[in-house]
């Protein structure tokens, strides 16, 4: 339990962080997951829209501090090698 000033103040601002975090992670989940949907369903045209929606999405987490940069960059890098691979 925190028990000084600083502490519970810490305390407080992580838990702002945390929800702020949680928020930003499931938007850009839905964003992903809005691509695998139009790469499954075949529709080269909606999975590159998807795509190009999902980009910055993925990078502002990087800013904010949600994903570490490699890590978009190998997901965006895949989902554009799978949208690429489609007839």
């Amino acid at each position: 339990m925190a028990n000084t000033p600083q502490s519970k103040k810490r305390a407080r601002q992580n838990e702002r962080r945390f929800a702020v975090n949680k928020a930003r992670r499931s938007r850009i989940r839905t964003y992903l997951r809005n691509v695998e949907e139009a790469i499954a369903s075949g529709d080269k045209d909606a999975a590159q829209k998807a795509l190009r929606a999902a980009q910055p999405e993925l990078m502002r987490g990087v800013t904010k501090g949600v994903f570490h940069k490699n890590t978009a960059s190998r997901k965006i890098s895949r989902l554009a090698a799978r949208v690429k691979a489609l007839g």
